[in-house]
């Protein structure tokens, strides 16, 4: 019997030439892995002959024939900010580098910095002539809180933080990728709206306008909300049982427009398919149970809030029926997330015929859908 706490229940052994180092050309080329078998609670009730039976290889322009009309398809417009910024110790001239995480107010974040040991509370990074920061707090893992100090007028002019982001920061590439992005504008989805993330909700960079108007015409009704993509995404589990990892909280917001588009699907059944990991845990973080006319169900309530909702088996979805996402890193807490959704046996079933037939992995890899 499996261990589900387990994280070890979670590895999956992946050659290094899978881990996909440049986007694609054409985004709408990535190679698409279809799953529209049951989904499995128990390994029991596992057969490898029929989950094989139900696996397709498909290309992503192929997602037009698998939505139909009358589908919620959810996006995350979330933008990514260039987060990565380089300065050094004012007293000692000590290189550092600081990857934005979270913003706390307008001048305060929450940050990873490296090398953390140079650092305490009260130091002083300057970054360029314009914008330096004090450490207002230390954390584990490299984890820190600064305060940025910046004129906020230049010659009569209003200069926010983000104009100077623009001027000097880079966009912060997962860890795994160790090519340079030619085109920034690829770690970006086409439908990125909302500056806040450290991260790109990868599952939608697949998307071309050309796709989301082809679904539209075909009757699918598109919501965005959003979650701004925090680092700890890429944090690792280091416990060896998952119950004792902690998520990294990250902000939410779903419209009162967007809430009563996916409640009135629910309310009449019609499927709600989440773009990517991070649309998935906004609408199960905005889950809300209704009684009417003596049956129970969820729905979806508007607002705003942080988030830390961990998802692993055994988990009860309340809101989404499919979901797109690209393929995970063992161990990880999304890995973990779709395994909940589908059944873990599924999940290492999908994963072993993933790489035997040579899919590319991780942020900018190929995606699979499940249905």
């Amino acid at each position: 019997m499996k261990d589900y706490t387990l994280k070890s229940t979670y590895y999956y052994d992946l050659p290094e030439e899978l881990i996909a180092q440049t986007p694609l050309e054409k985004r709408d080329e990535s190679r698409m892995l279809v799953f529209d078998g049951k989904r499995i609670t128990s390994e029991n009730e596992f057969d490898k002959n029929d989950c094989q039976k139900h696996i397709y290889h498909k290309h992503f322009y192929d997602i037009v024939d698998y939505l139909k009309k009358g589908d919620v398809l959810v996006l995350n417009n979330t933008k990514v900010l260039p987060a990565r910024i380089f300065g050094f110790k004012k007293e000692t001239g000590a290189k550092i580098e600081v990857l934005l995480q979270k913003r706390k107010n307008l001048n305060n974040w929450e940050i990873i910095a490296r090398p953390t040991k140079r650092l305490k509370e009260g130091t002083i990074i300057v970054f360029n002539g314009e914008l330096s920061g004090k450490i207002t707090k230390v954390g584990e893992y490299g984890e820190c809180e600064i305060e940025f100090i910046y004129n906020q007028t230049v010659d009569g002019k209003q200069i926010s933080f983000e104009e100077i982001l623009d001027r000097i920061g880079t966009v912060p590439l997962p860890p795994y990728i160790h090519e340079k992005l030619k085109e920034k504008n690829r770690y970006q989805t086409v439908y990125s709206k909302i500056s806040g993330s450290s991260a790109a909700p990868t599952a939608g960079l697949h998307f071309t306008p050309e796709i989301l108007e082809k679904l539209k015409q075909k009757g699918v009704i598109i919501v965005e909300i959003l979650l701004h993509v925090g680092l700890g995404t890429f944090r690792p589990v280091k416990e060896d049982c998952v119950l004792n990892h902690k998520m990294h909280s990250e902000f939410i917001s779903v419209s009162k427009e967007a809430a009563e588009e996916v409640s009135k699907a629910k309310r009449e059944g019609r499927r709600i398919i989440a773009v990517g990991t991070t649309s998935m845990r906004t609408l199960e973080s905005m889950a809300e149970k209704v009684n009417e006319n003596g049956k129970e169900f969820y729905i979806l309530k508007s607002g705003e809030k942080e988030t830390d909702i961990f998802i692993y088996p055994p988990y009860k979805f309340k809101i989404v029926d499919c979901l797109l996402t690209n393929f995970h890193l063992p161990e990880s807490t999304l890995l973990m997330l779709i395994s909940a959704f589908i059944g873990h046996d599924n999940v290492m079933e999908i994963y072993k015929t993933a790489i035997s037939e040579k899919y590319r992995f991780f942020s900018f890899g190929d995606c699979c859908l499940f249905i």
